[in-house]
């Protein structure tokens, strides 16, 4: 996948992120979950766009890490806010699924990164 297509990805993710936590019950619960989803889901394309400017592949590799890391805490998020009943999993489906590939994605690119020594 081109670089772009996948700032415009991360960026994309981000902002349904943002628009799932502007939807969310108004208590205390989704409050609180909501915005580790939402830290999360903003920073995997402000992350991405930062190994895309690594300095080296070692530096890529680590910041592509960080990558797999919110985009799966995303998951995480989404999932107790199922598992608490607090939305149905219908409303999470998408979101669950992108985070699932975005994290897919990130694994494979360090996994080529580290096999070829430069950046994928």
């Amino acid at each position: 996948m081109a670089d772009m297509d996948l700032k415009h990805r991360t960026k994309r993710f981000g902002l349904d992120v943002i628009k799932f936590f502007e939807a969310l019950p108004k208590d205390e619960t989704c409050r609180v979950l909501g915005r580790q989803l939402l830290r999360a889901g903003t920073s995997v394309g402000a992350n991405y766009r930062a190994a895309c400017r690594a300095k080296s592949n070692a530096d890529f590799i680590h910041k592509m890490g960080t990558v797999e890391e919110e985009a799966d805490e995303c998951g995480y998020w989404l999932e107790m806010l199922v598992e608490s009943a607090k939305v149905a999993p219908t409303k999470t489906d998408l979101l669950l699924r992108e985070a699932d590939e975005l994290v897919a994605i990130a694994v494979a690119s360090i996994n080529t990164a580290r096999k070829s020594g430069g950046r994928q």
